[in-house]
């Protein structure tokens, strides 16, 4: 292996993704009031320009695609959200949504035996978010300084389920998929998508997302498991 992927949430760091979701956008709405923006009407826009990021072709980043959307919905100045949002994950994203996650002694571990042998490791987290949301990397021990590359709205034109999100890796590591193991909790968006492109793949069980309807062969198993395999690389 040459490189190394490691999805975040449900994988490094595991999350009650319901609790997360439920947090997250009850103290979203705290920091918008300033704007008396309705909760219900700021929820269903962040989603729909989440679904735009998903959907997008590469053509823009997903920051571009984001506030795109934002804007066509939102009547507010976007240079000012982005520092409110800026604030937020700095502060209260910190410390409030901290209570949907647990920890994992175990994820520091990982990282450093994925180094070995001049590895390069990068965090494969759906770059649906800012950088400065990375700040939940800290509640498994772990900073973005402890990665080559850590994927984010700002540098990156494809989310995952899309293959494209993985080729695109590729193409900046000058690594062949054969060469990389993605290792994640989700079947359709870490494994399924990862595969397809002819990347190896561990399937991490503690927290795991099933879809019924992708086939996935790949080793699989626990956190602990994955430690294992990483001493044999």
């Amino acid at each position: 292996m040459k490189a190394i992927l490691f999805d975040l949430d449900g994988t490094l760091l595991p999350l009650d993704e319901k609790l997360f979701v439920d947090i997250y956008f009850t103290e979203l709405a705290k920091v918008f009031s300033v704007y008396n923006i309705d909760s219900k009407k700021l929820v269903e826009t962040i989603w729909t320009a989440t679904g735009d990021m998903i959907k997008n072709d590469g053509k823009k980043t997903n920051e571009e695609v984001f506030w795109d959307r934002f804007e066509s919905v939102i009547d507010a100045d976007v240079s000012n959200v982005k520092g409110l949002l800026a604030d937020f994950y700095a502060n209260q994203f910190f410390n409030k949504v901290k209570r949907s996650s647990t920890e994992n002694s175990l994820a520091k571990v990982a990282v450093e035996l994925a180094k070995k042998n001049g590895r390069k490791v990068i965090l494969a987290t759906n770059p649906v978010f800012p950088e400065d949301a990375l700040v939940r990397l800290k509640w498994t021990g772990l900073d973005i300084d402890d990665f080559d590359y850590v994927t984010h709205y700002s540098n990156s034109s494809f989310s995952k389920p899309n293959p494209k999100y993985y080729l695109d890796l590729c193409k900046k590591f000058d690594v062949e998929p054969k060469d990389c193991l993605m290792i994640g909790n989700d079947e359709r968006e870490d494994i399924f998508a990862a595969s397809s492109v002819g990347m190896n793949c561990f399937l991490v069980t503690d927290n795991l997302n099933s879809y019924p309807d992708c086939e996935i062969n790949c080793e699989k198993g626990s956190f602990k498991d994955l430690i294992e395999k990483l001493k044999t690389l």
